[in-house]
């Protein structure tokens, strides 16, 4: 199944939403250095969080903290330059 969604606050919403309780999803998204990642990776993870908390807020840039599986430390995902998410057997494709 395939969902296809237009407006970006919708899209974001439906995988935050789809993610939440911290599911396994993969992202493919473009890079800063342009280039296409697919990373598997899961939200609300506590592995490694030290309570010092982060300088900024990451959703006021747009961008999603995620828990890379393989390289097991924490990433960003910039919503801006999303290409698709799969979250339990179904895709979401971000335009």
């Amino acid at each position: 199944m395939t969902w296809i969604l237009t407006a970006p606050q919708t899209n974001v919403d439906k995988l935050k939403e789809a993610t939440k309780g911290g599911k396994i999803f993969s992202a493919t998204f473009v890079k800063k250095d342009g280039t296409i990642r697919t990373i598997n990776c899961r939200r609300a993870v506590k592995k490694g969080v030290t309570g010092k908390g982060m300088s900024f807020d990451p959703a006021s840039k747009g961008l999603m903290v995620v828990y890379d599986m393989q390289k097991q430390s924490f990433k960003m995902i910039n919503l801006s330059t999303l290409i698709e998410a799969k979250v339990n057997g179904k895709t979401i494709k971000f335009l």
